[in-house]
C-alpha cells in the first residue's frame, strides 16, 4: 500500500491511516443498512432457537419490515455507530499492517524503499492488522449491534446504550463475542493482504 499511485511516491503510516479512515465513509454508507438486517436476523434466529416465532421471513422480508416501519431512517439506524466502529478500526488496519511490514523488513535487512518482503511475513503483518483491527471494533460493535437491534425509542443514541451497558453488565460486555473474531481476523486478514499484495506485484506492467 506504501507506494501505490503517484509514482514514486511514498506515503507514510500517518496519511495512509487517514487514507483509510476516509475509506471508511463511503463504505459504511453502503454497509450499515445491510449490518442493521444483519443483526436483526441474528437476534431472530436466537429467539427462534429458545422457541420464538420468526418475524421475517428472510432477508428481503426483513428490509421491506424496517423500511414500513421506520422508513428509511430505520433502514440507516446505526449509521454514526458503524463509523464509530469502522474508522478507528481501518486505521488499526492499515496503521499495524504498514508498522509490522517495516519491522519485518528490518528484522530481515530489506530496504523498506526498494526491498520486497517475503510472502510469510506479508502473512504474519497482515495477519496483526486483522487483529488489532478487531480490538480496536470489538466495543462499538457491540454497541452498535445492540442499538441497531434495539425496539423504536428504546435508546436515545449510542451514548445512552453505553450507559445502560456499564450500569447492568460492566465494561467486560463490551468485548463479548471477542475471542472468536481474533480467532477469525488472523487467518482471514493475512489471505487479505496477501492477495493483495501478489496482486499488485502481478499488475505492476500497469505502472
Amino acid at each position: 500500500a506504501g507506494g501505490a499511485g503517484g509514482g514514486d511516491y511514498k506515503f507514510t503510516i500517518p496519511q495512509l491511516c487517514a487514507a483509510g479512515a476516509i475509506s471508511a465513509l463511503p463504505t459504511t454508507l453502503i454497509m450499515a443498512p445491510s449490518e442493521r438486517l444483519k443483526c436483526l436476523l441474528q437476534v431472530q434466529a436466537n429467539e427462534i432457537e429458545k422457541g420464538g416465532k420468526a418475524k421475517y421471513k428472510g432477508l428481503a422480508d426483513c428490509a421491506m419490515k424496517v423500511y414500513q416501519e421506520g422508513g428509511i431512517r430505520s433502514v440507516f439506524k446505526g449509521t454514526g455507530a458503524t463509523l464509530l466502529r469502522d474508522i478507528p478500526g481501518t486505521i488499526a488496519w492499515y496503521g499495524t499492517y504498514e508498522i509490522a511490514k517495516k519491522a519485518l523488513m528490518k528484522i530481515q535487512n530489506v530496504d523498506p524503499e526498494s526491498g520486497q518482503l517475503s510472502l510469510s511475513s506479508i502473512v504474519v503483518a497482515g495477519g496483526f492488522a486483522g487483529i488489532n483491527c478487531w480490538i480496536i471494533s470489538v466495543p462499538p460493535d457491540v454497541l452498535k449491534s445492540r442499538f441497531q437491534t434495539a425496539p423504536p425509542g428504546r435508546y436515545n443514541g449510542i451514548v445512552d446504550v453505553y450507559r445502560e451497558l456499564m450500569k447492568k453488565e460492566g465494561p467486560a460486555a463490551l468485548f463479548s463475542g471477542i475471542r472468536p473474531a481474533l480467532i477469525r481476523a488472523f487467518p482471514a486478514n493475512a489471505a487479505c493482504f496477501l492477495g493483495m499484495e501478489v496482486s499488485r506485484s502481478l499488475m505492476t506492467f500497469l505502472d
